[in-house]
């Protein structure tokens, strides 16, 4: 209790509350002015709570601030059993009631704040169903539905750009440097606009350019648009070759398998598809229903802290113990009956789980088996293609099958081999090791023997002596090969260097020259250059207006052409109008019945009723033979059966007339005849 003290003194006498408390100060405080220090605390998470309590009610203090700490979700110790307790010290301002809730808002006060601001936008209104009933109410609480569910979105958004590590000041210099590179491209353009303003018609020049940059970005984007059709048409002509591939083969095994054998693996089809449609599909659909509810309304609650999680695991953690003991009490029941009834229960658990695994393991090996005739239907195709062979059949595979096998008759002899070889790597291995165990008995015996001679480490030194003996002199030949080395590389440097400065000597003198010549010629190629661009420039402005002027023209003459012929072809239509109109009038106004039957109009009505009455045939035909088509069905299928039926016996009496003897007389129903 007085570390929870302590702590609340701490925090109080810190950023932003400053309340200069300590233990005995803070411990003598009256319930008003304790209620007073807990709104206060309040109020820093949620600002709408800064009221002095002396002004409202006691009863209204108490109500806001239970209703506030339910929204943050505050649990008191004591449980639900003690909410009339924990009301009624909250309404007096009981230390052993507001002792614990400053402790544990003090701990948590970010996370409080940004579950009271939450709670502001995401704690819905309660409205009574009998008010939802009105089409004006209803429309409004969906309309504040969408809005939370909104705002729950871009505080997600918000929230993950917020962790996604992004500097405002990173942010500020960009922005800065965009702002310098666009006054410098706005700089050059205003330079642009200064030196196109001298030409003529520029203007028209920026319009052309406008409308050429348009036009190269349209024919971009049409060819983009040109390769995605084409990749798209080579798509659907690999789809279409591989589904022609796969017909084929389709039919192939249909043309050879036998009906029973066809009719017998629809029927497991049938079967599985029913399984999978009735049992197991519903069920995976309902427990996928389940997982989303519960996720909803997972993602529907504000979020929880450490402690709530911690809070849950512990509950999780109580009623897990809580099964296993209700199930130890079960089984030390002990009931015979309950015994055999579980035995069973558990035996048609177990059958189900099979049948459930067995099931998966058939979709998943159909699934494998499509995937691979695919894979093997592109490869032959390829294959074809690319002029490869086909697959290898018949005495080709057992020619195949007899070269691979002398091939593993040679792989084995030769892993004979290395396992000799392998063996006797082994001895040779143990050869060294015992030979290199020798060398070490050797050398300590040789070590013992100097040791004993007063002489330690004599072999060693030697050895050493030798080996520093040998590398001063390789180290000392280097140096002599790198002195020479360096001395010839000097001396070539330096007659190329004087070679170089013969040789670039008199080039030296008539660059001098050439450079004051260059001077002296300078101004005359500036000047000349100047008038060359004038000139260019009035050149080039003339040529582009006489090639305006030129295209102008054309577009002009095109157009012509093209409404000429326009309205060609609108008086021939309008004089064949005029023509139909005129013998359409002159068949009305005859007086002859024969005439006017054979009227434009009249044959249209009668070629419409004929379609309508002929298409009023066509459904019903329709109609009959869905009706029929199952009795038709089986009637065909019948015949089938009494034809198959009947090439059977003419068969058997084909076979029975050329088995029989010379004079045996056949019998048949009715009939006796004699074979000679």
């Amino acid at each position: 209790m007085s570390e929870q003290l302590k702590f609340i003194v701490e925090q109080l006498n810190r950023e932003p509350f400053k309340k200069s408390f300590n233990l005995i100060t803070f411990d003598s405080l009256e319930p008003m002015q304790l209620l007073q220090t807990l709104n206060d605390v309040l109020a820093e998470i949620d600002p709408k709570q800064a009221i002095d309590i002396r002004e409202e009610m006691p009863e209204q203090t108490a109500k806001r601030m239970f209703t506030l700490l339910g929204m943050l979700k505050y649990k008191p110790s004591g449980g639900m059993s003690e909410v009339s307790s924990f009301r009624q010290g909250l309404v007096t301002g009981s230390k052993p009631v507001v002792h614990p809730i400053l402790h544990w808002l003090l701990q948590r006060i970010p996370e409080l704040k940004k579950r009271a601001y939450l709670a502001r936008f995401l704690v819905k209104l309660e409205i009574p169903a009998e008010f939802l009933q009105d089409d004006i109410i209803a429309e409004t609480y969906h309309q504040y539905e969408e809005l939370v569910e909104g705002f729950k979105n871009i505080h997600k958004e918000c929230e993950q750009l917020k962790s996604s590590g992004f500097s405002t000041a990173e942010i500020r210099r960009d922005i800065v440097a965009m702002e310098e590179e666009k006054d410098q491209l706005i700089k050059r353009v205003e330079r642009l606009k200064k030196r196109v303003e001298a030409v003529s018609n520029h203007q028209r020049m920026l319009e052309l350019a406008r409308q050429l940059r348009v036009e190269k970005e349209r024919e971009e984007s049409l060819a983009h648009q040109k390769q995605e059709q084409k990749n798209q048409l080579f798509q659907a002509e690999q789809r279409l070759q591989r589904c022609q591939i796969q017909l084929k083969d389709l039919q192939q095994a249909a043309a050879d398998e036998k009906p029973e054998s066809l009719m017998k693996r629809l029927e497991e089809d049938i079967k599985f598809n029913s399984y999978m449609v009735s049992e197991k599909l519903p069920r995976e659909l309902e427990n996928m229903r389940k997982v989303v509810q519960y996720l909803q309304k997972v993602a529907s609650e504000p979020a929880m802290g450490q402690a709530e999680l911690t809070e849950l695991e512990d509950k999780i953690r109580e009623t897990n113990t809580e099964i296993n003991h209700l199930i130890e009490k079960r089984m030390m029941r002990n009931d015979p009956m309950d015994d055999k009834l579980s035995l069973f229960r558990q035996q048609a658990a177990i059958i189900v789980r099979k049948k459930e695994t067995k099931v998966e393991e058939l979709q998943e090996a159909r699934e494998e088996l499509a995937t691979v005739e695919r894979e093997l239907n592109m490869k032959s195709s390829q294959a074809r293609e690319q002029g490869g062979a086909e697959l290898i059949r018949g005495d080709e595979f057992k020619r195949y099958v007899a070269k691979m096998r002398g091939k593993s008759s040679t792989y084995k002899k030769k892993r004979q081999e290395i396992a000799e070889l392998k063996v006797e790597y082994g001895v040779l291995q143990r050869t060294e090791e015992i030979l290199r165990e020798r060398h070490t008995a050797g050398q300590q015996q040789l070590q013992s023997l100097e040791a004993q001679r007063g002489i330690s480490g004599y072999s060693d030194t030697q050895e050493e002596l030798e080996r520093v003996s040998a590398i001063k002199s390789e180290l000392d030949e280097m140096k002599g090969r790198t002195l020479d080395d360096m001395s010839e590389m000097v001396k070539k440097l330096n007659s190329v260097i004087a070679q170089k400065k013969t040789a670039l000597s008199p080039l030296i003198k008539d660059l001098r020259a050439l450079r004051q010549e260059h001077a002296e010629l300078a101004p005359d190629y500036e000047q000349k250059k100047a008038q060359y661009d004038t000139c260019a420039a009035g050149l080039e402005s003339n040529r582009s207006k006489l090639e305006q002027e030129v295209r102008m023209l054309r577009e002009e003459t095109a157009q012509e052409e093209s409404r000429y012929h326009h309205i060609n072809c609108m008086r021939e239509i309008v004089e064949c109008q005029m023509q139909r109109a005129a013998d359409q009038s002159k068949i009305n106004q005859s007086m002859d019945l024969q005439v006017r039957r054979t009227a434009l109009r009249e044959k249209y009505i009668a070629n419409t009723t004929e379609q309508e009455s002929l298409g009023k045939v066509l459904r019903q035909q329709v109609k009959q033979v869905r009706e029929n088509q199952e009795p038709n069905m089986r009637q065909m299928k019948m015949w089938k059966d009494l034809e198959t039926l009947l090439e059977c016996k003419k068969q058997c009496y084909l076979k029975a007339q050329s088995q029989a003897p010379i004079g045996h007389v056949i019998q048949d129903v009715g009939k006796d005849m004699l074979v000679l």
